[in-house]
Order: structure tokens, then sequence, then C-alpha cells
């Protein structure tokens, strides 16, 4: 019984490091608790113990750290149809001067739901979720392009929704 608490303190300590760019470089273990959680969120943490050979205390400890280091989140996915939300768009933003400015002012909007600093056509891509066409109409022409700094915008306005998913696995 000694010898599995130290085997289970030895994996718990490695679970994750730092590269020097700051980025925590995570071994087999705790990208094996990740897959798990990305198959069920809400699968006990005395079953992924049991999947990726750990104890139930462990896993608990390496989800705790990847939470507090912002490895990973755990949510709830809704379809934006279905809690009112009825109109999706991907939007390209074309922006004069500084685009990091420009994103973080589009970050906080609560409809952009998605924003990222690309190369490119577009300085930036925003993925907007809004209740109707009036309101997506309102976040682009009086907020989006009210932002100093954006040139232009070009809107993807999404007809259906094929497929969303968040089970790339850690490859």
């Amino acid at each position: 019984m000694h010898s599995e608490a130290v085997a289970s303190r030895s994996a718990d300590q490695k679970g994750s490091r730092e590269s020097r760019s700051g980025t925590p470089q995570l071994d087999a273990v705790s990208l094996a608790i990740v897959e798990q959680l990305q198959e069920d969120g809400r699968r006990p943490y005395a079953a992924i113990g049991k999947a990726v050979g750990l104890s139930e205390a462990a896993v608990r400890q390496r989800v705790q750290k990847l939470l507090d280091q912002g490895v990973m989140q755990i949510v709830a996915v809704t379809d934006p149809l279905t809690v009112g939300f009825r109109r999706q768009a991907m939007v390209g933003v074309n922006v004069e001067g500084d685009a990091e400015s420009v994103a973080d002012a589009l970050a906080a909007m609560s409809e952009c739901e998605y924003v990222v600093m690309t190369a490119g056509s577009f300085d930036l891509m925003v993925e907007i979720v809004c209740e109707d066409d009036d309101h997506l109409l309102d976040v682009i022409n009086r907020r989006i392009r009210a932002v100093p700094g954006v040139r232009s915008t070009e809107s993807f306005v999404y007809l259906k929704l094929k497929k969303q998913t968040y089970m790339w696995g850690t490859r």
C-alpha cells in the first residue's frame, strides 16, 4: 500500500511541466485524462483513474492543476439554436494599426464567442452568436465597425451548422 501511495504521488508530481515558452507540457497520463474528460466531462474521477492507472485522488489533483494552468475548461456545450440564438456568423475583420488591441475589444463583446488573430486575407476572424438578424446587424454595424482600428469586415452568415465538436483529442 505504501508503494502505491508513493507511485501515485510520484506520478502526480510529473503531470505537467512548463516549456521554455511557459506553455505547459503534458505527460501521457495528463493527456489521457484530458481525452477522458473530452469524451464525457462528467466522468467520475474514479473511472478516469481506473482508465489511466491513477488513484481517484491523484486524478482529482491533476484535473485541478490542468484547470488552474488553463490547459482545459470543463463546460456545458449547447446548440445555440436550442437556447434562443437563431443567427451565427463568422466575420473577417481587417485592421489598421494594432490588431491585438482590436482583438481585445472584440473579445470583450459577449456575442463574440471566438476571436482569432490570423495571417491571410483577414487580420481577425470572429465568430458571433446572436438572437436574430437584427441583433447580428447591430453587432456588426454599430459595435464591431465602431471599434477604433477596424478598417473593414466581411460576414459569412451560417445557414446550417453541420458539425460542431470539441473532440479533437490530444493528438
